[in-house]
């Protein structure tokens, strides 16, 4: 069962993370920022990862903490149900158009974080989501997750738009990469024999 739970509590947060990889695309998101649970709801239903979050933040402050930190703890989620790799496509990428809008992001589960992404959204908020944040929720998830992920948003005018490619995406990109390969069954998808 590629399950994980994931528990995060400091001065700043208080994070629960469950998460299923072989799920349904069912999601359970209170983060206490609208527009980011609509993002987080995009990766379960487009990787079809079941996915419940639950997440105090010092929202009284803004956003920061609790965007940076449900990335990192999602990270670890993920790298904990993952495992050992064997059997995955490992690579995975996505193209997701929205009316003006296309963005596409790849991904590797290299165990090597790295992060390179490319968006000039066009608005500094959504919501009450800073568009900044956008970033540092995939440099937490990268880090921990120990993944190399390119995001690229291609056009767009509308930053709603911009930012629910991205995010449509990302599910997407990790749908792929996390299949199950029958013809590569119990192997580690790499020549270094590891992940």
């Amino acid at each position: 069962m590629r399950q994980a739970e994931v528990t995060r509590n400091t001065l700043e947060t208080q994070i629960t993370v469950r998460i299923n990889l072989d799920g349904t695309g069912q999601s359970k998101l209170h983060t206490g920022i609208g527009f980011f649970d609509h993002m987080l709801d995009q990766i379960a239903r487009h990787g079809l990862i079941d996915l419940d979050i639950d997440c105090q933040g010092d929202l009284h402050i803004d956003g920061h903490h609790t965007v940076e930190d449900v990335g990192i703890a999602l990270g670890q989620a993920f790298a904990q149900a993952v495992g050992d790799k064997k059997g995955i496509r490992r690579y995975g990428h996505a193209y997701v158009p929205l009316d003006e809008a296309l963005s596409r992001v790849v991904v590797d589960f290299s165990g090597r974080p790295g992060l390179h992404m490319d968006c000039k959204f066009t608005a500094g908020a959504i919501g009450q989501l800073d568009t900044q944040l956008v970033f540092e929720f995939f440099q937490g998830f990268v880090n921990h997750a120990l993944v190399t992920l390119h995001i690229d948003n291609l056009k767009g005018h509308n930053a709603h738009h911009q930012c629910e490619t991205i995010f449509k995406a990302f599910g997407r990109t990790l749908r792929a990469a996390l299949e199950l390969d029958p013809r590569s069954a119990g192997v580690i998808p790499s020549t270094k024999g590891s992940l």
